[in-house]
C-alpha cells in the first residue's frame, strides 16, 4: 500500500560540535542560526544531546540550550536528544522541563536516554553509583511521567511547576533494550542510527509488535536518526563527508579533537572509510547532491516505515550546514510517495 511521506516529519538533532577554531560560546551562537533557519525550513524539532568531557562538544547543559533556543524562535519544538538520565535525579528533570513547558507551551519534548553520555570516569564523577541509577532507568521514567500528573498534587515530594505542563517524553535507544520498554510504556522511539546502526531493524521490529496503546500514544510512533550531508555536487559532499570520517575514527581510537576542516577524500581516506567499524556507523549516512540524497531517503523509509527522520549533519562549516539541511528540507517536500519494500518485515499490530 502506498504512503503519502508529506506527513513524514523531519527533524534536527544538534551536538553543538565546535569546530577548529571556534569557541563553545560561538558554537552555541551557531546552534541558534541554524534553529532560527531549521524553523523557516519547516523542521519539526530541534534537539539537542547531553554530552560530558568532550573538547569537541558545546551540548553539555542541554536543559540550559533548550531553553536558550526556545526564547529566541517562535514555533520550532525543542527539546533533548536526550537527557541521560541516570546522570540526573528525575524530580530535577520533572522541574527542569516542567519549567520549561510552563514557559514555552506546547513547544518542549523531552527525550530520555540511559547511556552515560561520557567516558566512565567521567560518569562515575557525575554519578558514583550510576550502574544503579542505570538498571533503575524503567523507575526512574514512571516518577518523571508522577511529577507532571496532577494526581501527584497531594503527594509529599512534588514538582509542582511541573503539574499538568504538556512535556511529551520520548524514549531514546542505541540497542534493542529500550525497545521494549518504550513499547511497553506506549511512549514513541527515537533509536540512534546515525551512529548506532547494528540493531535498528530489530529495535524497531520489537517496538511495533510490543506496542501498547497508553494514554500518551494510540499507535506506535518511530523516530530514526540518519547523516545527512547535501552539497552542489556528490564530490562537494563527499569533501565535507572527510571531517565526520576523522571524527569518528577519533572515537573509535580515543582520540578526540576538535572538528576538523574537509580535506580531499584520499584513497587513504576511503580506506578508513571501509574499516568495518567506521563502515558500520556510516552506514544510514545519505551523502551527496540533493538527487542523490533524495533517492537515499526514499529507499530508507521504505525499509524502516518510521514516522520521523532526524538529521543529524556534522560538518566543519556552519553555512554549509545550514544549506545542507535547507536542501534536505526540500527533499522532504518535493517527495510524494513510498512504497514499502521486502526489507520492510515489520509485523505492525
Amino acid at each position: 500500500m502506498s504512503q503519502n511521506i508529506r506527513n513524514i516529519a523531519y527533524s534536527i538533532l544538534d551536538l553543538a560540535l565546535v569546530s577548529e577554531g571556534l569557541t563553545p560560546a560561538e558554537t552555541l551562537k551557531n546552534s541558534l542560526k541554524l534553529a532560527q533557519a531549521a524553523e523557516s525550513y519547516g523542521y519539526t524539532r530541534f534537539w539537542l544531546a547531553e554530552h560530558h568531557n568532550s573538547i569537541s562538544i558545546a551540548s553539555a547543559a542541554p536543559q540550559i540550550l533548550i531553553g536558550y533556543i526556545a526564547a529566541n524562535t517562535k514555533t520550532i519544538r525543542v527539546g533533548s536528544g536526550g537527557i541521560m538520565l541516570p546522570n540526573h535525579p528525575s524530580l530535577i528533570i520533572a522541574e527542569q522541563f516542567g519549567t520549561l513547558g510552563a514557559l514555552y507551551p506546547n513547544r518542549i519534548d523531552l527525550g530520555l536516554g540511559r547511556a552515560p553520555g561520557t567516558d566512565a570516569a567521567t560518569a562515575n564523577a557525575i554519578n558514583p553509583s550510576r550502574m544503579q541509577a542505570t538498571y533503575a532507568f524503567p523507575q526512574e521514567i514512571n516518577k518523571i511521567q508522577k511529577y507532571f500528573s496532577t494526581d501527584n498534587s497531594g503527594a509529599a515530594v512534588r514538582a509542582n511547576v511541573a503539574e499538568g505542563i504538556d512535556v511529551p517524553l520520548y524514549i531514546l535507544g542505541s540497542s534493542t533494550d529500550s525497545a521494549h520498554l518504550a513499547a511497553k510504556k506506549g511512549l514513541p522511539y527515537a533509536f540512534a542510527s546515525h551512529f548506532a546502526t547494528t540493531h535498528l531493524m530489530d529495535a524497531l521490529n520489537i517496538y511495533y509488535n510490543e506496542f501498547q496503546p497508553s494514554e500518551y500514544l494510540k499507535e506506535p510512533y518511530t523516530m530514526a536518526g540518519v547523516n545527512v550531508i547535501i552539497g552542489e555536487t556528490d564530490e562537494a559532499a563527499e569533501q565535507m563527508l572527510t571531517t565526520l570520517i576523522r571524527g569518528i575514527v577519533g572515537i573509535l581510537t580515543g582520540k578526540r579533537s576538535y572538528l576538523q576542516p574537509p580535506c580531499a577524500m584520499t584513497q587513504e581516506l576511503r580506506e578508513v572509510a571501509k574499516h568495518p567499524a567506521v563502515r558500520q556507523m556510516l552506514k544510514y549516512s545519505f551523502v551527496g547532491n540533493k538527487e542523490t540524497v533524495k533517492q537515499q531517503t526514499a529507499d530508507f523509509l521504505s525499509k524502516t516505515g518510521v514516522n520521523e527522520l532526524i538529521a543529524v549533519t556534522n560538518i566543519f562549516d556552519a553555512e554549509d550546514r545550514i544549506k545542507s539541511y535547507k536542501a534536505f528540507a526540500e527533499i522532504m517536500g518535493e517527495m510524494k510517495y513510498r512504497e514499502p519494500t521486502e526489507e520492510a518485515t515489520y509485523n505492525f499490530k
